[in-house]
């Protein structure tokens, strides 16, 4: 089976290396010289695709881009990918975004005969590459079935059910925790205005209700000031946008998580968007 794979970048680079390391042959392509050099040193079985075209005669096609618009435009359209490939090939969708997106790319696909699996990504890069990559799955489930050794060698698959589901675990989870980041920034502000020591107060709310992964992964981060873009405010704020776009569509008000984005709005605004997304503090008067 030959597998071409569109974006080797923080979190697609280490998805890809796993298939490569496993032996199995993946046509690689990236705008990033860098981003193809550092995952065909995983292995002998990857190789550099020229262009987009290379990948059309590909048995499965995975995409790992940045935004919705990036996927759509890599294979829809008359100069797609979907356009050329063959008859029976599939496309797996590794990207977070909206069901809107996911769902328009499936009914594309399926036009042209090809099949469509949407899985999202539940941690970080390097969960990633050590395949330990939670994937939220979602499509017709024998399709699925088939690629089962594809999906246990990148990762840890879990099978949603629908398109929309998988799209929605992913943005649920990116709404929840950026909103935990931007209420512990909240309080850690108000802390400041009580004099209390930031460390101190972490510390001391860490056997509390308050206590949260966002608190004790990034708390400590705040404190000292560490803004170092581990998953960026820009993407953070993405993340939300499409989630709260896909809330709306469904007919939920979640008034939380909007005042969270507004947050991440002025933040990115100021200039901070290529800092860590913890920099919504600086958000925060």
């Amino acid at each position: 089976m030959q597998i071409g794979f569109v974006g080797v970048g923080l979190m697609g680079g280490g998805l890809a290396r796993n298939l490569i390391r496993a032996g199995k042959d993946v046509l690689v392509y990236d705008l990033s010289a860098e981003a193809i050099q550092r995952t065909l040193e995983a292995g002998t079985t990857g190789k550099a695709a020229g262009s987009l075209s290379d990948l059309a005669g590909c048995d499965l096609l995975i995409t790992s881009l940045p935004l919705p618009h990036h996927v759509k435009g890599v294979v829809i359209g008359e100069d797609g990918l979907y356009a050329k490939m063959k008859k029976g090939a599939t496309h797996i969708e590794v990207s977070t975004i909206d069901p809107g997106t996911a769902n328009e790319m499936k009914a594309a696909a399926e036009k042209h005969g090809l099949g469509y699996i949407q899985c999202t990504l539940g941690k970080t890069p390097a969960h990633a590459e050590k395949a330990e990559e939670p994937m939220f799955i979602g499509g017709d489930k024998a399709l699925v079935d088939k690629f089962e050794e594809i999906f246990k060698i990148i990762g840890i698959p879990s099978y949603v059910g629908t398109i929309d589901a998988s799209c929605a675990v992913k943005l649920i989870s990116n709404m929840i925790g950026m909103t935990n980041i931007a209420v512990l920034a909240e309080g850690i502000r108000v802390g400041d205005k009580a004099g209390l020591d930031r460390k101190q107060l972490l510390e001391l709310l860490t056997d509390t209700g308050a206590r949260s992964f966002q608190m004790d992964v990034r708390g400590p981060w705040i404190a000292n000031d560490d803004y170092a873009a581990r998953f960026g405010l820009d993407l953070a704020l993405k993340d939300v946008r499409l989630g709260l776009e896909m809330a709306r569509a469904w007919g939920q008000d979640l008034k939380a998580m909007e005042a969270a984005l507004e947050y991440f709005k002025q933040a990115s605004a100021a200039g901070h968007g290529k800092e860590d997304c913890n920099a919504v503090i600086k958000a925060i008067g």
